[in-house]
């Protein structure tokens, strides 16, 4: 797996964590260094912390399953995606943004849960890491760095433009794993 890859990868992976920065944004008049050092360090660091599990549970396996290495990883791929793509059709849910002012969105509890939240999805990705030998070091630091920079991003364009951007990133980056999906299979098929 080569780099641009990898950069494929985590840009599809941050976008959870993009969207709910974003949404982060919206909730907050101003947007001070703490929110930007809180959504950076929290989506970033568990989008680079889920690989590494996943990475480690994929290592035990990996050699077993070898043979279907593409498969599994198109498979994981394409349904994550998806996944993204079909919660981005949904409305949203309706919390009708009551007692909404009173709740800091930035409260530790509340970023802890959504980093884990947004993250699941590169647990499954780690799994197949060490099945397309991705080097092990830039792809963690690729995926936290990458996401940690448009988490940042995300909360500033929230603030800025408004709710309609979360759904559009979700969209983005369903399609990004998908496409990623889609090309490891490609290769892999190719040259068998």
């Amino acid at each position: 797996m080569n780099f641009s890859a990898i950069l494929l990868l985590a840009l599809g992976l941050a976008m959870d964590a993009t969207a709910v920065a974003a949404a982060r944004g919206l909730s907050v008049p101003a947007i001070r260094a703490r929110h930007v050092l809180l959504v950076a360090g929290f989506f970033g660091g568990a989008q680079a912390l889920m690989p590494v599990i996943g990475w480690l549970l994929g290592a035990r396996i990996g050699p077993r399953v070898q043979a279907w290495d593409h498969w599994i990883a198109f498979v994981l791929l394409a349904f994550i995606g998806g996944k993204m793509l079909w919660e981005a059709r949904g409305d949203g849910g309706d919390d009708g943004g009551e007692g909404e002012t009173t709740v800091d969105p930035f409260a530790l509890s509340s970023m802890f849960v959504l980093a884990i939240a947004t993250s699941i999805d590169a647990l499954a990705v780690g799994i197949t890491l060490p099945m397309l030998n991705a080097p092990f070091a830039i792809s963690v630091v690729t995926i936290g760095v990458v996401t940690a920079l448009l988490s940042a991003a995300g909360l500033f364009a929230g603030r800025r433009f408004g709710a309609m951007l979360g759904k559009r990133l979700d969209v983005a980056g369903g399609v990004v794993l998908i496409g990623l999906g889609f090309k490891i299979l490609l290769e892999h098929l190719v040259t068998s």
